[in-house]
Formats: structure tokens, sequence, C-alpha cells
């Protein structure tokens, strides 16, 4: 297996972005990370692209072939991956595995989705979850995770505030964002007192509607200097599986597949938690950023809140998480997530992440999971 390397990425601004077409968004990622990158178009291989569900968002199916017509990258192979809001880390995982497999060269591992084109998005978010079992039973994802936050509560002594506060965390790195959909700080009494969306979750408890997508060029590593004077190796890319009900589940407070995922990359990176500088987790709602520092061995189980309310996770603490801004303020376009979260990493070990640079970074990882769990892939960069 050969190592693999990241020489270039881009993120188009996250949003609803009314004036953007999914092609339009797309395009626009994938011919600036290749700008980034340094490669030509000609030089490419391969393209996989995560995307959940661009035949209810938008009625397209068949979207690897348009991908590549729209950006001029006929006859390249394109393959479009689908696993859930999991979609974007599948597609960075597949093209690294290509690229380490010496099956390619040189591959565009990118994710999109177009998701404010319909009147209500829930229905077609739902179907990442059981469609029998919890969908047609009325269950929404934001239900879903208000059962987990509630047993967190009950279990651990979570507060209302603590989940709360990480939400004002993500949105004042958001600040710093220039590309991300709520640049703006908030308030944990705002967050408190905003619309009820499922007991105990309120509305700035819930990553939102997003369009937007983002891309990333790889290559080996005994060839990446050829492009780049700061490429980014790829240490670890790895997957796990969870039961895709919660009802299924002996403890819903623990995502079985992030902490399977999280240990195997720790292997095979062959660091630690103590050397990971920062970290982008999937926050789709603030109890799953929690319920992501503890199962990722950041800090015990069950004591995810009390690390928030510490402020551990700030850009300047112990443990950098969501320096973008997470899926609560970046926004949360669910096929491109994967891969947004990989930029950010990759800015943050370039030192190019601007006025939400961490100080030394060298080792960041990410974390992006499907559904409640039922798929996580989780990736460990380095300088």
């Amino acid at each position: 297996m050969r190592d693999v390397a990241i020489i270039g990425v881009s993120q188009t601004k996250f949003g609803e972005l009314w004036d953007s077409s999914f092609r339009q968004l797309i395009a626009e990622a994938g011919l600036n990370a290749i700008e980034d990158s340094g490669v030509g178009g000609n030089d490419l291989d391969a393209m996989f692209v995560g995307n959940m569900t661009a035949g209810l968002f938008i009625q397209q199916e068949h979207i690897a072939a348009l991908i590549a017509d729209h950006t001029g990258l006929n006859p390249i192979s394109s393959t479009r991956v689908e696993a859930a809001c999991a979609s974007g880390g599948l597609a960075l995982r597949q093209g690294v595995m290509a690229v380490a497999s010496g099956y390619h060269d040189i591959v565009i591992s990118a994710g999109v989705e177009k998701m404010t084109d319909v009147v209500d998005a829930t229905p077609a978010i739902a179907t990442a979850s059981d469609q029998e079992w919890e969908a047609q039973q009325g269950v929404t994802f934001p239900s879903l995770y208000a059962m987990i936050a509630r047993r967190h509560m009950y279990e651990y002594g979570t507060t209302r505030e603590q989940l709360a506060e990480f939400s004002v965390i993500n949105h004042k790195n958001a600040s710093k964002n220039p590309r991300a959909q709520y640049p703006f700080e908030i308030s944990v009494d705002k967050v408190l007192n905003s619309t009820v969306v499922a007991d105990p979750l309120t509305l700035l408890d819930c990553s939102p509607v997003t369009d937007g997508a983002a891309a990333i060029v790889l290559c080996p590593a005994e060839m990446a200097k050829q492009y780049t004077d700061t490429p980014i190796y790829v240490k670890a890319s790895t997957q796990a599986s969870d039961t895709i009900t919660l009802h299924d589940r002996k403890d819903i407070t623990t995502i079985g597949s992030t902490k399977v995922a999280a240990k195997k990359a720790y292997e095979m990176a062959g660091v630690t938690t103590k050397d990971i500088d920062a970290v982008e987790v999937h926050d789709c709602f603030s109890i799953n950023g929690i319920l992501a520092i503890e199962d990722l061995g950041f800090v015990e189980k069950g004591k995810g809140g009390q690390a928030v309310e510490e402020g551990i996770t700030h850009i300047d603490g112990e443990i950098p998480v969501n320096p973008s801004g997470g899926l609560k303020a970046r926004g949360h376009p669910l096929g491109a997530t994967g891969i947004a979260q990989a930029a950010e990493i990759v800015w943050q070990l370039r030192g190019e992440a601007d006025k939400r640079q961490i100080d030394g970074a060298e080792i960041g990882m990410t974390h992006n999971i499907g559904g409640t769990g039922g798929t996580a892939a989780v990736h460990i960069l380095s300088r």
C-alpha cells in the first residue's frame, strides 16, 4: 500500500444559495480544488462524489456522470458514494483507498448537496433512518437525538446549559470563517430560548438545511512535492457500522461505530488522542458533539458536557473542536460535510486558517457519521 497525500482542497460558501445550482456548486468546488493542487484536469484518473439524496432534493439521479460532464472532465471514471450524512467521508475514503492501492494516481474526492430547492427537507433527511421502524412511525432526526440527549442527561447529569454551550462555541468559531453559513456569535440564553424542536433540543441546538460543495485532490505521497510545497498526509482512513435504529442498541448514549472507527484510526496512524491538535466532529445536534468527544476518546464517557463547560474545546483549549464552526454553524450540506471537515483540517495544518488558526497544529482528525451513527468515517491527517 502506498502512502497518500492531499495536494488540493476547496469549499464553496455554505448556506441558502438560491442563485447557485447543484451543478454550479460542485463545479466551483471541484475546479478550485484542482487549481489549488497544481494538477491539470487531464491528470485526474478518477472522481468519487459524496451525495446523500439528489433524487429527492433536486429530482436528479446519475449525478456522477452529470458532474463529470458538467465539469468538463469526461471521460474520467466518476462514482457516486452514498452513506447518508457520512457520504462525504466515505467519498474521501474511497479516494484514499484508490490511490493507496495503486489503482489510480491522482484522484478527486468531493461532496455536494443542494437542500433548499424543496419546501420541506425533513422527509428527504429522514431516509437516513430506518423507514419501517422509525421514519414511518413519525420519528425525525431531531426527536431521535432528543431521546439520546435525555438519556445522556439522565445517565451522566449533563445539563441543558452544557448542550447550549457546544453551539455557542461553534458559532464563535464560525464568526471567523468566511465560508460558514452562520458566521456570527450567539449566547447560551439565546440557545435556551430559541424555538423548541424536540425537547430538550431547540432550534439553535440543530444543524441547518444547507447548500454547498467541497473537494479534495489526492495523490501518492512520493509524488506530492511535484505539485505543492505543503502536502498533507493521510495517516489513517477508517470506517465502521452500527445498527441503523436506536432501539436495537444496548446504549443509545454511545455511538459504537465512532468508537470502532476511532480505535482503528489511532492504531493505523500510530497516535493517541494526546497527539491530535484539532478535530472536526459531526455535531448535527449539540448532543452529538458531546457524544463525539467522548466516543473518540478525548474525554471520559459522561464527561463531555463538563468538558465543554470548562472550555477545553475552544480553539485555544486543550482539545480544539470544530474550528470551522462545525455542522451547527459552518453548515451541513449532507453529502459535502465529510469533505468540508477534511478541508478545514488541511487549512489548519497548512497554517492557512486565518483568524481561526490553531497555533502549531501538526495532526488533525475528522469524524463524519451517517444517520444516528449507522455509519462512521474517521480520518487522521498530518503535516
